[in-house]
């Protein structure tokens, strides 16, 4: 497997960066995912937005995207995933220097890695729906930056496991903000809600395309907090991502969205998903 690390293209086993990189220390980087369908990058510019949207919020001196397009290009032929699902990862850190808190001096280059892999969708739960359990918000306040700092999402996500679910669903001051690596939707009355963009929400790439094949459709929408206690009322529950694109939801901590499957909203949202990008 190729991948590029710094201005290289070289085998991953060679990539390597120092201990005192940043990111390794303080978790100070941010990193993007990227979907690919049968070789083509789904949504490429709109990520790289969203990953220059990061860079500045750290102040990560960095500001080449449109070269890390290029490289991701490149590693999808290098690497031969052109057939089937792939991702793109790319992660970028302040750089490696000697530890202290405050930033490292002018000058210092940031790491910036890239990589792409083979990727298994989950088709089991795209079918069948998945169980989610409810779990207080312990993120930081800028959870629209996609740091590599994930240890919530992470603890919050096996402990989803540990009780016998699929993920977890945040919950801050009584509303369900986010899944731990999705965005969250539901329907009510037949319109599609999900929460508006704020510090506390990541931007989903997504999201946005599921706003737009809803307007295609003719399904009303609304950006508004969908309190905790609305969940139990939901005709229909789905999250999407990158990797999950749109999943339903068919249990709450163990109680039935519906009746128990996935509704007819999010199937025809998730035919139209599907005719998108197999339209690429």
């Amino acid at each position: 497997m190729i991948v590029y690390l710094n201005g290289e293209f070289l085998e991953k086993e060679k990539a390597l960066i120092s201990v005192e990189d940043r990111a390794f220390l303080f978790a100070d980087g941010v990193y993007e995912v990227i979907r690919c369908y049968e070789g083509q990058p789904f949504q490429l510019e709109e990520h790289l937005r969203r990953l220059d949207g990061s860079v500045r919020a750290i102040r990560i001196d960095f500001s080449d995207s449109g070269t890390i397009g290029q490289v991701a290009k490149r590693l999808i032929a290098e690497n031969r995933v052109t057939k089937g699902d792939a991702l793109i990862y790319i992660e970028i850190t302040r750089g490696s220097a000697p530890r202290v808190h405050t930033f490292p001096p002018t000058g210092t280059k940031p790491n910036v890695y890239v990589a792409t892999m083979e990727f298994h969708p989950k088709q089991h739960q795209l079918e069948n729906g998945i169980s989610v359990i409810l779990v207080p918000d312990i993120r930081w306040l800028r959870c629209d930056v996609k740091s590599v700092g994930l240890l919530p999402n992470v603890l919050m996500a096996q402990r989803a496991l540990d009780e016998g679910a699929d993920d977890a669903i945040f919950v801050r001051d009584g509303v369900a903000i986010e899944g731990t690596a999705s965005n969250v939707f539901g329907v009510f009355g037949g319109v599609v809600v999900t929460h508006p963009k704020t510090n506390l929400t990541l931007a989903g790439i997504t999201r946005d395309v599921v706003l737009e094949l809803c307007a295609k459709l003719g399904f009303p929408t609304r950006e508004a907090p969908i309190l905790e206690s609305q969940l139990s009322r939901a005709e229909e529950l789905f999250v999407t991502s990158t990797t999950m694109e749109i999943t339903p939801v068919v249990k709450v901590n163990g109680r039935a969205i519906g009746d128990g499957t996935p509704g007819s909203i999010t199937r025809r949202i998730q035919k139209a998903f599907r005719e998108l990008v197999t339209s690429l």
